[in-house]
C-alpha cells in the first residue's frame, strides 16, 4: 500500500506540474507577461513523469538537461522550395555560423512548393513494378497548339533570345511539324485551328517554352547502370599506364566515344523527360588520356536514327589528377602532345588543338595544377605562335585563379554546380551560401571567365534545371534567366567545340524551366520534326 500510495502521490505532483506548464504557456501565448515568473515551471525530478501524462511514453526526444538539445534551423526560404538556405543554424543553444551569407529570396520562395500533377509517373510506376517505359510518345497531329504560354526563348547566332513575352494575355504558340512557326496571342497565332479543334492543345498554365539544355561532365550514354561492367562500354586503356595493342592502334590511337555509344539508357531518358535534350560525353577513363567526346540526342532510339548523332566528335579530352603517374609526369606528356610528338589518330587530333581548331577539355580540380597548366598553355603559344583552346572541367578550387584563368582565356565547366571536397585536391572550394557570399561559378563570371555547368554523375543529368534554378536563386539580379539557362546550353557548347545545331525546345508547364513548380510536359524538335509529349 506505500508503494500505491506513493505512486497517487507522484502522480499528483506530476499532473500540479503539468497544469502550471500549461497555464505559463497560455499566457506567454496571448502576451499576458505581466506576473508571469521568469524561469519556465519544471521540476526534472518529475519531468518523466509530466511527459507520461502528455502521451509521450514512446517519444525518445526528451529533453534530460535544461537547454540541451536546442537543435533548431532558420531558413531563408521555405525548408522545401529550391536553394532553401540556412540563415544560421543552431544546436544545443549554440550558434553554428559566424557569419552567415544570405541572399535575398523572392516571396514565392517562402511558401511550400506546389507540386506538379504526376499522378499518371505514379501509376505507371505501380503497373510496371517501378520501372515503367520512359520513351515519349510521339504527337499524331503534324499542328500542336500550345495555350496559356508566358514566355518563348530560342537560341540563335548571338544566344538565347526572346521570340514572345506575354504582356497581359497569356499567349499562343503553334507549332507545324516541329517546326515554330508563330508566337503570340490567340488572335494572331492559332487562333483559327483553336476554333476548329484540328490540333492538338496542350495548355502550360503560365508556363515557359525554352531551349533544351545539354549535359556534360558524366558517362551519360556510355553505362545502363553505375557499377555494373556488363552494362557500361568500359574504361579506355590509358598508354601512360598500359600498353595499347597495335590492333587498337598502339600507343598513338585515340579513342571515340560515338562509338560506345548506348542509346535509351534510363538515365538519358529521365533526363531528356526534364528537359535536356543533348548530351556530350568523353571515354570513360581512370587515366591520363580519355579520348574524344561524342555530342548526341537523349531521345534517340540508335546512332542511325533521325538526328540521333549531332557531333561524332566535340573536343579532346584528358585529365590531370593526383595519382600513378605523377602529375609531373602528365603534364610532361601532355608537353610533348601539343609540341606535335604524336603520330597517327593521336598527332591527328593534337595537330588539331595546337592549331587551335579542337578544344582541349583537362579535367581538373586543384588550383596548382591549374596554375602549371596555364603556364604550360603560355609557353606553347609562344613557342608555336598560335592560339590554344583550353577548357576546365570540374574546377573545384578555379576561384582561386579567377584572374589569371580570365587573362589566359580559358574556359571552365564548373561540376558539380555546388563543389564538395571530396578528395584532399578539392579540399579549397568556395562552398557558396551560406559559407560565403559567392560561388565557384558566380566567382570565376564575376572576373569575366567563360563558363558552364556540368555534372559528375549520369544520374545528375535530370536535375540539371534544378541545379541552373538554384544558381539563379544565388546570382539574385546579377544574371538573367536567358544567361542562366546559356550556363547549360549555349555556353557550354560553346566551350565544347559543338558546331550550331538545331536546338530542341523544351514546353514547361505552371512555370518556367527553372521552377520546382513545373512540370516538363513536351519537347518540340526541329531536327526531327515532331513534338514528343510527356
Amino acid at each position: 500500500m506505500d508503494v500505491i500510495w506513493a505512486f497517487r502521490q507522484a502522480y499528483d505532483k506530476a499532473r500540479q506540474i503539468k497544469n502550471t506548464q500549461d497555464q505559463y504557456c497560455t499566457k506567454a501565448l496571448a502576451g499576458e507577461w505581466k506576473g508571469l515568473a521568469p524561469e519556465f515551471p519544471e521540476d526534472l525530478q518529475w519531468e518523466a513523469l509530466v511527459d507520461v501524462l502528455r502521451g509521450r511514453v514512446k517519444d525518445f526526444s526528451r529533453k534530460w538537461f535544461a537547454s540541451s538539445d536546442e537543435d533548431l534551423v532558420l531558413w531563408d526560404s521555405h525548408p522545401l522550395a529550391l536553394g532553401a538556405t540556412p540563415q544560421q543554424v543552431w544546436v544545443d543553444g549554440i550558434p553554428q555560423l559566424s557569419s552567415p551569407h544570405v541572399n535575398h529570396k523572392p516571396a514565392s520562395s517562402q511558401a511550400s512548393p506546389q507540386t506538379p500533377d504526376f499522378d499518371k509517373e505514379a501509376s505507371d510506376a505501380v503497373k510496371y513494378d517501378g520501372l515503367p517505359p520512359l520513351e515519349p510518345k510521339t504527337s499524331n497531329d503534324d499542328v500542336v497548339v500550345f495555350t496559356n504560354v508566358s514566355r518563348v526563348l530560342a537560341i540563335n547566332a548571338e544566344g538565347i533570345e526572346d521570340k514572345f513575352i506575354a504582356e497581359g494575355d497569356l499567349g499562343v504558340v503553334l507549332v507545324r511539324n516541329g517546326k515554330l512557326i508563330c508566337s503570340s496571342i490567340a488572335l494572331y497565332c492559332g487562333g483559327d485551328l483553336l476554333a476548329s479543334g484540328k490540333a492538338q492543345i496542350i495548355d502550360l498554365a503560365g508556363g515557359w517554352i525554352s531551349p533544351g539544355l545539354t549535359s556534360f561532365g558524366s558517362v551519360l550514354g556510355l553505362e545502363e547502370i553505375e557499377g555494373e561492367a556488363s552494362t557500361s562500354d568500359g574504361y579506355v586503356l590509358d598508354p601512360l599506364l598500359y600498353k595499347v595493342p597495335e590492333i587498337a592502334g598502339g600507343d598513338n590511337s585515340i579513342i571515340r566515344a560515338a562509338d560506345g555509344l548506348q542509346y535509351t539508357t534510363r538515365n538519358a531518358l529521365l533526363a531528356y523527360r526534364s528537359g535536356v535534350t543533348a548530351a556530350i560525353t568523353a571515354p570513360k577513363s581512370a587515366g591520363f588520356l580519355a579520348g574524344l567526346s561524342v555530342v548526341f540526342a537523349t531521345s534517340a532510339k540508335h546512332q542511325l536514327d533521325d538526328g540521333g548523332l549531332i557531333q561524332d566528335v566535340a573536343a579532346v579530352h584528358v585529365f590531370v589528377h593526383h595519382g600513378a603517374p605523377s602529375v609531373s609526369t602528365k603534364i610532361a606528356s601532355l608537353r610533348n602532345l601539343l609540341r606535335g610528338k604524336a603520330k597517327g589518330d593521336l598527332g591527328f587530333w593534337f595537330e588539331k588543338v595546337g592549331k587551335g581548331e579542337v578544344p582541349l577539355v583537362i579535367d581538373v580540380d586543384n588550383a596548382d595544377i591549374m596554375a602549371s597548366l596555364l603556364r604550360l598553355k603560355g609557353d606553347i603559344e609562344e613557342e608555336l605562335d598560335t592560339s590554344l583552346k583550353f577548357v576546365f572541367s570540374g574546377a573545384s578550387e578555379a576561384h582561386l585563379l579567377a584572374n589569371e584563368i580570365s587573362d589566359a582565356g580559358v574556359g571552365v565547366v564548373v561540376s558539380p554546380s555546388r563543389s564538395y571536397p571530396g578528395f584532399w585536391e578539392k579540399r579549397r572550394i568556395l562552398p557558396g551560401p551560406p559559407l560565403s557570399q559567392k560561388s565557384n561559378l558566380l566567382e570565376l563570371r564575376a572576373h569575366n571567365v567563360s563558363v558552364a555547368l556540368g555534372v559528375t554523375g549520369a544520374w545528375e543529368a535530370r536535375n540539371t534545371r534544378f541545379d541552373l534554378g538554384w544558381i539563379a536563386l544565388e546570382a539574385g539580379n546579377s544574371m538573367s534567366k536567358k544567361e542562366v539557362l546559356a550556363l547549360a546550353s549555349v555556353n557550354l557548347q560553346q566551350l565544347l567545340g559543338v558546331r550550331s545545331f538545331e536546338t530542341d525546345l523544351v514546353a514547361s508547364k505552371g512555370g518556367d524551366l527553372l521552377d520546382f513548380d513545373s512540370k516538363v510536359v513536351a519537347v518540340i524538335s526541329p531536327r526531327r520534326g515532331v513534338v514528343d509529349l510527356f
